[in-house]
Parts: structure tokens; sequence; C-alpha cells
């Protein structure tokens, strides 16, 4: 591991661990250096405005002050580009509009040096992502999930038979390449999977869902699960 990359690990290590603190040993053993090296690098992170403390004794250790202002926001060059990568790729994602802005309010206030490695690592990785469905449906989509409202669509199945439905949104799914919005259908009165790319037309409606949940939807396909959810 890079000392840039260390020194932002360990400043994540010490704000989990929050009042607690962490021994030097404890560091040392954790990144894999000596405890003199950690001492560095703890040194390091108070000279650059992070409210490191110490407290001497049994049962003492380093942490970071609670309450107390942070430097700008310590994400290494790869993790910068991992994030512009990861929203770039996925332009029909729902509030993929809401994740660029909120991307780019980190690379804002990443330090400059970082930032201009970012920038320079960002420029060996490509992407070439299908067109974006319609904005205005999009809005239209996520505005009803995040409110609960139900939402009326004209959906063009792959038969061609053009529909006009009532809908109330339980979840947004991708799966094999296509993202599905997932919803109570008043006109079937079932669980349905709509693909997002054959709605073209959306409005939400003052009408509020029902108790629609989760569970009626039944388990993810196997190379699905939900975004909160860490690894495989």
């Amino acid at each position: 591991m890079k000392r840039a990359e260390r020194l932002h690990a360990l400043s994540e290590m010490l704000r989990r661990n929050g009042t607690r603190g962490c021994s030097a040993e404890r560091l040392a053993r954790e990144f894999g250096v000596s405890v003199r090296t950690v001492k560095r690098d703890l040194a390091a992170l108070g000279n650059s405005g992070a409210p490191v403390w110490s407290r001497p004794g049994p049962g003492g250790g380093y942490g970071l002050a609670v309450g107390a202002s942070l430097p700008p926001v310590a994400l290494s060059p790869a993790q910068a580009v991992a994030l512009m990568a990861a929203v770039s790729a996925a332009p029909d994602a729902p509030y993929a509009d809401l994740a660029a802005a909120g991307v780019q309010k980190i690379l804002d206030v990443l330090d400059p040096r970082t930032r201009a490695r970012a920038d320079e690592l960002a420029g060996r990785v490509w992407v070439n992502a299908d067109p974006s469905s319609s904005r205005s449906i999009r809005s239209a989509l996520e505005e009803a999930m995040a409110e609960q409202r139900v939402l009326r669509i004209r959906y063009t199945p792959r038969d061609g038979t053009t529909t006009t439905r009532d809908v109330e949104p339980v979840l947004f799914a991708s799966t094999n390449g296509q993202w599905y919005l997932v919803g109570w259908c008043r006109l079937r009165n079932a669980i349905r999977w709509f693909t997002v790319s054959r709605i073209d037309r959306a409005s939400v409606t003052g009408t509020a869902c029902g108790d629609h949940t989760v569970l009626e939807v039944g388990e993810p396909p196997v190379n699905a699960r939900p975004v909160h959810g860490r690894g495989a």
C-alpha cells in the first residue's frame, strides 16, 4: 500500500473507532508496518490538519477529535477515479444525475495534488456507455419511487402492444445490462417488471401507493443485489 493510500486508510480507521482510539501497535499490525512508521504517519496526518489526538498510558492510543472539522475529503486518486468511472458507465441508473453531481462535489474539495493525479488517471479510463433514456421519463420514475406515488406509464413490450398503466413503484433493478422498474401493475393486479427503455411516457400522479413491499417481488436474480450491500 502506497503511503498516500495508507494515510487515508489510517484516518478512516481512527474515525471509525471514535473515542475509543487505537494503539500504535494495533495500527502497525493492521497496516503491516512498524510502530515507528505508524507514528510518522500519525504526525503527518496531524500536520495536514487532521484533528489527531493521543492519550498516553494503559488504555491510551490515537484517535480523531469528535466534532472537529476534517481536512478536505481524503480520497486516493484511484478512489476518486473509481467514483467517476462508476457514474460515467451507468448513465441510465436511477438518480444518475444526482450521483454525478455528488461526485463533482467530492472532486471539488479534494486537495489540489490528489485532484491533479485523479484527473491524470481518469484520462486512462475510457467509457463507451449506451445512450441514456429520456431524462423526463427517468425523472418521473425517480420521483414516483422516492415519494411513493402511483406512476402512469405508456409501455410497449416486445410484442408491440402499447398500453397505458398505473403502476405502484416498488424497486429499480438492473440485471443482464437492462434497467427495470418493478412495481404493482394496477391493470394486471400483479407485480410486473417493466424495461425502462420501453417506457415512452411517464408521469407522477397525486395518488399515494399502497402497502406493496419488496418482499412481494421475491428473491433478486442471482446476479443482482441491493446497492447498499458490500461485496458479492
